[in-house]
């Protein structure tokens, strides 16, 4: 059943845990796209299996809606250029309920019941990590699209993969030179009481130190927080900028009473866009975010030198100029990590047919297939940008963007190159059994 967008509704059908996304027609442009290889081997195979691990309740139901609108369009344009080693790709999805019990339990499921291939999707990091062990213990390869520094401080298993989007710890040490030299000194930070907060809270004073500038406060705030007022006081009056990095339902609800505390006379912003995904950065009250900055994975708002890759992208996946579903632009979009989605599909594509994979029983060599990847370039695979892929830590390493709201839309400004992210590993995967 196609929604509105022309896209298959995952949640308006009986065959909603059972997707089997078949025999599609590719997006225009996309199917003769460079990089998109068709097979002449014929499609009686049985599907690959990938199970969707979905936030579509709990404070990551946007994110999830998304990704799975974007995993859709990865998965028809690959099954209408051949599929995966001549297959077609099938995808199952659960409802983690963006809770981490929930999420291993899903896991488990994907593994025993479903018999999915894989295991892919994920994004908030407390779900990642509570359901990373249930992917070790069955061993099933599991592709999460997060952010947090959890993978690739090799904390998890050798399960566990992030090769399509990149960490907090390299986005801060990409952006942070920048922060310093056009925001200010003195940093207050505003982050969410959990796992992906905590990255932030711990990588952004040692990085901004590095640049001669300090964090002077920093204030978690529970992800389930209604109202924010409360917690305002506590930011310094020397602060020269605050950082924030809010998730959840409420992120419209912060913006709006930091803008209504502060008035005109407020110190400099910048934030992650987790504080304002999904929100239209026009919603009224909001007009404050104006000269303000923000940090972009993948630009919400079409600009002037987007390759036609990423036009192309835009296109299949539904979204338009300023980022909302096309024909509804009260539909804003997560742009800034749903790419994630479609990147890494194409990542377990290349593993898949470099390790020649046929079934469960090659898993371990789709690990290693996978470890053995180095670089994604540019284009109709990558369209967020070129990549690294350091196998040992299982972490890709990109390009970041720094957008400045002007005229109710958001103008990258600055692009960072992938050694600015770039780290030493803490540990290496490889050495773990399979």
């Amino acid at each position: 059943m196609a929604d509105k967008n022309g896209f298959f509704d995952l949640s308006k059908t009986a065959l909603t845990r059972r997707t089997a996304l078949k025999g599609l027609a590719a997006g225009a442009g996309l199917a003769v796209a460079p990089g998109f290889v068709r097979y002449s081997q014929a499609q009686s195979s049985a599907p690959i299996k990938i199970g969707f691990q979905s936030h579509r309740t709990g404070i990551g139901a946007a994110y999830g809606r998304w990704y799975e609108k974007t995993t859709a369009a990865a998965v028809k344009a690959i099954n209408a250029a051949g599929g995966i080693n001549g297959r077609q790709v099938e995808v199952i999805i659960e409802d983690d309920g963006t809770d981490p019990g929930r999420g291993a339990e899903v896991v488990g499921k994907f593994a025993t019941q479903h018999k999915t291939d894989i295991v892919f999707g994920t994004l908030f990091s407390h779900v990642v990590i509570g359901s990373a062990p249930a992917a070790g213990e069955a061993k099933i390869p599991y592709f999460v699209v997060s952010e947090g520094h959890h993978v690739a401080s090799t904390k998890l298993n050798r399960y566990v993969f992030q090769p399509g989007i990149t960490d907090v710890k390299s986005q801060i040490q990409s952006m942070a030179p920048w922060i310093a030299a056009n925001a200010g000194k003195k940093v207050t930070q505003i982050f969410p009481d959990f796992a992906f907060g905590y990255d932030h809270r711990d990588y952004l004073p040692p990085a901004l130190k590095a640049q001669g500038a300090e964090v002077i406060a920093q204030i978690a705030i529970p992800p389930t927080e209604s109202s924010f007022t409360k917690y305002f006081p506590q930011i310094p009056a020397e602060t020269e900028v605050i950082y924030h990095v809010m998730v959840g339902p409420a992120v419209l609800t912060f913006v709006k009473e930091l803008g209504e505390f502060y008035g005109s006379n407020r110190p400099q912003l910048f934030g992650f866009i987790d504080s304002l995904e999904a929100t239209d950065i026009n919603s009224p009250g909001l007009e404050f975010l104006d000269g303000s900055h923000f940090w972009e994975g993948s630009p919400r708002y079409a600009q002037a030198d987007d390759s036609e890759a990423q036009k192309a992208y835009r296109a299949a996946v539904g979204i338009d100029d300023n980022g909302a579903a096309v024909g509804d632009p009260k539909d804003v979009s997560t742009a800034a990590h749903m790419f994630g989605c479609w990147e890494t599909l194409y990542v377990v594509k290349k593993a898949m047919e470099d390790a020649g994979y046929k079934g469960p029983e090659d898993r371990a060599k789709l690990v290693e297939a996978t470890e053995a990847l180095t670089e994604f370039a540019e284009g109709p695979e990558h369209p967020q940008g070129p990549k690294t892929f350091n196998g040992k830590i299982h972490q890709c390493f990109g390009i970041q963007n720094i957008s400045k709201v002007e005229g109710g839309k958001l103008k990258v400004v600055h692009k960072t190159k992938i050694e600015d992210g770039l780290y030493e590993a803490e540990g290496d995967y490889t050495t773990q059994a399979l």
